[in-house]
């Protein structure tokens, strides 16, 4: 039965209420609250008010699981939301929790919609960020000789696009707008390696396109202790591929081409995706998407953007991943007539290595 809108407000207000009231040893206020959300009083008064409440945008609400997810945002004065990263692995199953409940009692007040279809596509997603929490993408940039033969990359011409200059367009459009989408309050900001400035480092980092051409991964890359390691390809010749574990207990995944009329096609490509707390700042994130061709890295971004393959792979992150802020994955991307299909990780035939490894 489908509960009226009025009544479902009602229902999230009483729960946000409950939640401050009781949801510690200790009663967090309405002023407690308001400074710790970066809200004011008479908001979060709105939100639970027991007559004519508001209902608070999904963003708040993402705020309010993380907040009440443990003791410790109340430990001392102020109150404080606590960086997802900094969460252990109990305060996230319970953050997890409560989202998924709060998330689903406004959808079930939804001004305009009959319970439960009001859904938020975002929810819970691995690209949805806190908000007002900076995000900058570095994109592989085409080298030099390559700009050189391609109309309006000059600067000084006339009908310049500045664009032209990544080398994983696909990609870029495929993530660009899903993050704009799923974080309407945050800067979602584009560079080449090459313009990249401090304050970039220390925001939410995503890394389009392996270690040829973006500076940037593969210096990251080289810092970080990981088991999966990127081979560079030293011409287009090379297919590279990405060597996983130690010493004699090495594997290497490899693109697959086959030969057509003369000319090397692409069968299937590698794609990389890890994530893990920034090492340059740890209240803030490091994503790497990248394959050994531009399809690899394509895939790598559409396994949680493709609206019919996302779902899945975020059930699978959240199950296989539970509590842990830091993984990786490699997986299969099949090329079929120049089309990157997006991976289901939940498929064997489509993963090739998890990290880390099930206990």
């Amino acid at each position: 039965m489908a509960v009226n809108p009025a009544e479902g407000a009602q229902r999230l207000a009483q729960r946000l209420r409950s939640l401050r009231l009781q949801g510690f040893a200790n009663r967090v206020t309405q002023a407690d609250l308001a400074e710790a959300l970066g809200a004011s009083g008479p908001l979060i008064s709105s939100w639970e008010s027991r007559t004519s409440p508001t209902l608070p945008p999904q963003e708040r609400l993402e705020s309010y699981a993380t907040f009440f997810a443990t003791e410790r945002s109340v430990a001392k004065a102020p109150f404080r939301v606590l960086p997802e990263s900094q969460l252990t692995s109990d305060e996230r199953i319970r953050r997890d929790e409560l989202l998924r409940e709060l998330t689903g009692l406004r959808n079930g007040a939804h001004e305009n919609e009959p319970s439960g279809s009001a859904i938020d596509p975002f929810a819970g997603s691995h690209w949805r960020f806190p908000p007002d929490e900076d995000i900058t993408i570095v994109c592989s940039a085409l080298p030099d000789e390559y700009l050189r033969s391609m109309p309006y990359s000059d600067p000084s011409a006339p009908d310049y696009v500045r664009l032209y200059k990544y080398a994983d367009l696909d990609a870029l459009f495929a993530l660009y707008g899903h993050l704009r989408a799923a974080n309407p309050l945050s800067k979602v900001i584009l560079r080449a390696p090459a313009d990249v400035v401090p304050s970039d480092y220390t925001s939410h980092l995503v890394l389009l396109g392996g270690v040829d051409w973006n500076t940037i991964t593969a210096e990251l890359l080289h810092r970080l202790d990981l088991p999966v390691r990127q081979l560079g390809r030293e011409s287009e010749a090379e297919a590279g591929g990405f060597l996983v574990g130690e010493g004699d207990d090495q594997r290497l995944f490899e693109p697959v081409l086959r030969k057509v009329n003369g000319r090397e096609i692409l069968i299937e490509d590698v794609a990389f995706f890890y994530r893990a707390p920034s090492p340059l700042n740890d209240r803030r994130t490091v994503t790497f998407c990248n394959g050994q061709y531009q399809h690899g890295t394509l895939g790598a971004v559409i396994a949680l953007t493709d609206a019919r393959f996302r779902d899945r792979n975020e059930q699978y992150l959240r199950t296989r991943f539970a509590g842990e802020n830091t993984f990786s994955i490699l997986s299969r991307v099949k090329v079929f007539l120049g089309s990157a299909v997006a991976p289901d990780w939940g498929n064997p035939d489509d993963l090739l290595h998890a990290w880390p490894a099930e206990m």
